[in-house]
């Protein structure tokens, strides 16, 4: 099998808004937005990004955190690596934290609101939220609103 059609496996097809990368709130290799990150990259090397991005700014928080090379990672994604080589590749390669450093970022990024966020997310998501989050739904964080958008709340 060739690595296109191993990664078209496991890659979810975001083109038609019936399938969603994980939330940002599912972990991956201990990580919070890891998840996203790989399903988001995945997509995008299948040929089914659709509307959304990569390396853009919720991932660079993750990326950044664990300071994990988005090039490199998109390059063992491209190989069609499972979830599973995916979290020991991520061990393998990020800094080296302990969980009393993960555990409490986790706890934050799932606690941020907006007004926490970098300025180009918070402007980014200005006209983001008036356009995917129902107006009956309240935006305690920053994660909700992509739960909302993608049918998860």
């Amino acid at each position: 099998m060739e690595n296109l059609d191993k990664v078209r496996l496991l890659a979810p097809d975001l083109r038609d808004g019936k399938d969603f990368p994980r939330s940002p709130r599912e972990t991956l290799a201990g990580y919070v937005i890891a998840a996203r990150v790989v399903d988001k990259c995945r997509a995008d090397l299948a040929g089914w990004l659709g509307e959304y991005g990569t390396n853009c700014p919720l991932d660079r928080v993750w990326l950044d955190f664990a300071e994990i090379d988005y090039d490199e990672l998109r390059g063992f994604l491209a190989t069609g690596a499972s979830d599973e080589q995916v979290e020991e590749w991520i061990r393998e390669r990020a800094k080296q934290k302990t969980a009393e450093e993960i555990v409490p970022w986790n706890n934050q990024q799932r606690d941020r609101r907006l007004s926490d966020v970098p300025v180009e997310l918070q402007v980014f998501m200005e006209g983001y939220v008036k356009q995917f989050v129902p107006r009956n739904k309240v935006v305690y964080t920053l994660f909700d609103i992509y739960d909302y958008e993608e049918q998860r709340a």
